[in-house]
């Protein structure tokens, strides 16, 4: 799984990130996060206000900081379509 914090590294982005780590920890996944701070590749996910994250090439929430039990939902919901994928 590959999931990016898109944002500038203002108080929300590291919060995000954070919030992503321990879920990312929590769940025991293979994932790898990235944190993109260039503008234009944040404006290519249509990202207008950050922090944004993207889990496989998906925007999934942008804006805003996602409470803990709802980025563990959008992970676990990408897992799943992730998982279908592959069969």
């Amino acid at each position: 799984m590959k999931v990016k914090i898109l944002g500038t590294g203002c108080a929300k982005c590291q919060q995000l990130e954070k919030t992503t780590k321990e879920v990312v920890k929590e769940l025991g996944i293979d994932a790898t996060i990235e944190e993109v701070k260039d503008i234009n590749k944040i404006i290519e996910y249509a990202v207008l206000t950050t922090p944004g994250l993207v889990i496989n090439e998906e925007l999934a929430c942008a804006g805003r900081v996602p409470t803990k039990a709802e980025l563990t939902q959008l992970i676990t919901n990408a897992l799943t379509k992730e998982d279908r994928n592959k069969r």
